[in-house]
C-alpha cells in the first residue's frame, strides 16, 4: 500500500536514510525541514540514490516544525496519512546549556504538529525517542519496562512527549502511536552518498573518530578506561542507521495494519561494544590508525547501555541485520568521500 508521509526534520542523519527506505518502499513524502543542523543536499542525494522516477514522490517545505503556518503548509502539499516525526535537537551538553530551546523545539514543536494532526485528521504517528530516558538502567540488556530516569534535559523533554503522547493516544478513539527509543545509530548509506554531518565539534563518538581518522581532528578523547566493563571504556549499543530506517519502516506497517495502539520499542542490536573495540573496528576499516587519549569519565555518562529489541522483533518482525564491521566501512566510505559533510551545500 502507498501511502503520502510527511517526515519532519527528514533532511538530518536519521531522517535522510529513512526517507531513502520509504521512497523505496513505493511511499509519497512530504518533508518539512528548517536546515538547524542538517543540508538540503542530502535530501537531494536522496533523490540522486532512488532514481528520477521515484525523486517526484518527495516534496520539500522548508519550515520550523514550530511554525504553525510551515506546518500547516506541509498538511495542505498533500493528503497526509501518518506523520514520521524527526525534528527535534538532539545534543546532550547543548541541552544543559540551553534547557528552554530544547523544550520549546522538542516539545512545543511536537505540541503544533499535533494540533495540525488533528486539525487535518491524521491520528498515525511514529517519533523518533531515545534510550537517554533510560538514564542509569539496573538491568542490561534494558527492557521497554524499565524505569524512566532521564539524567539531562533533552532526555527530560523525550520523556515528556512521551507522556504527551500517551496522553494523547487516551484522549479519543483512532490514534495509531509508535515511540522508538534508538539506542546509538551509526553508520552510513553503503554508497557513501549519505550519512552524518553534524555542524561544529561532533557531540557523538562515531562521527568524532571518524573525523580524527579522515585527518580532520589530531585526537580522540576516551572518556574514563576504569569504568567495570571487560576493557574499561564505556560498552553501547551501536546500530547502523540502515537498520533503524528498516525499523521505522516496519513500525508504520504495523500501525497502519493493526487496530489503533499505543507501541513503545527499543530499537537496538542487543549487543554492546566497547570504545576501544569501536575504534579498533574503525581502523580495520579506513586502514588509518587512530591517535586516543584517556581523559576524566563525562558526568552523566553509564558505563554499559544495551538494548533487549526482543520485543521489536516479535511486534514488528524486525532486528538489525548489519554488525560492527559494516557499521565502520559504511561510516568510512561517507566521511572519506565526504570530509567535510555535505560542504558548501549545506
Amino acid at each position: 500500500m502507498s501511502l503520502q508521509l510527511l517526515i519532519t526534520g527528514g533532511a538530518g542523519f536519521i531522517g535522510s536514510h529513512t526517507c531513502l527506505s520509504l521512497l523505496e518502499a513505493g511511499h509519497g513524502l512530504v518533508v518539512l525541514d528548517n536546515f538547524a543542523n542538517s543540508s538540503p543536499e542530502a535530501l537531494r542525494r536522496v533523490q540522486e540514490l532512488t532514481g528520477p522516477q521515484a525523486a517526484t514522490r518527495l516534496q520539500l517545505i522548508r519550515g520550523d516544525i514550530r511554525s504553525r503556518e510551515a506546518v500547516a503548509q506541509a498538511f495542505r502539499a498533500a493528503p497526509i496519512d501518518a506523520v514520521l516525526h524527526f525534528a527535534g535537537l538532539k545534543a546532550v551538553g547543548e541541552s544543559v546549556r540551553q534547557p528552554q530551546r530544547y523544550w520549546d523545539v522538542n516539545v512545543g514543536g511536537t505540541l503544533q504538529l499535533l494540533k495540525a494532526m488533528a486539525d487535518h485528521n491524521c491520528r498515525t504517528l511514529v517519533f523518533s525517542s531515545s534510550a537517554t530516558l533510560y538514564g542509569f538502567p539496573d538491568q542490561v540488556p534494558i527492557p521497554e519496562k524499565a524505569p524512566l530516569r532521564p539524567i539531562n534535559p533533552y532526555g527530560h523533554t523525550k520523556a515528556a512527549v512521551e507522556r504527551l503522547l500517551t496522553d494523547v493516544a487516551a484522549s479519543e478513539p483512532g490514534w495509531r502511536v509508535a515511540a522508538l527509543r534508538y539506542f546509538n545509530p551509526v553508520g552510513a548509506h553503503p554508497s557513501g552518498r549519505l550519512g552524518e554531518a553534524p555542524s561544529g565539534t561532533p557531540s557523538n563518538l562515531f562521527p568524532y573518530l571518524s573525523q580524527v581518522a579522515v585527518g580532520l581532528r589530531p585526537t580522540l578523547q576516551v572518556f574514563g578506561a576504569d569504568w567495570p566493563t571487560p576493557d574499561g571504556t564505556g560498552v553501547r549499543d551501536y546500530i547502523h542507521v540502515m537498520d533503524l530506517a528498516e525499523g521505522h519502516r516496519a513500525a508504520l506497517e504495523v500501525l497502519v495494519r493493526e487496530p489503533p495502539q499505543l507501541l513503545t520499542l527499543n530499537l537496538g542490536s542487543g549487543r554492546g561494544h566497547s570504545v576501544l573495540e569501536l575504534v579498533a573496528a574503525f581502523e580495520a576499516a579506513s586502514g588509518r590508525a587512530i591517535p586516543y587519549q584517556v581523559v576524566a569519565r563525562r558526568p552523566g555518562d553509564s558505563p554499559t547501555s544495551v538494548a533487549d529489541p526482543s520485543l521489536a522483533t516479535a511486534r514488528l518482525g524486525w532486528r538489525t541485520r548489519r554488525g560492527l564491521a559494516e557499521i565502520c566501512r559504511d561510516g568510512w566510505a561517507w566521511q572519506s568521500a565526504n570530509p567535510q559533510g555535505y560542504g558548501e551545500a549545506h
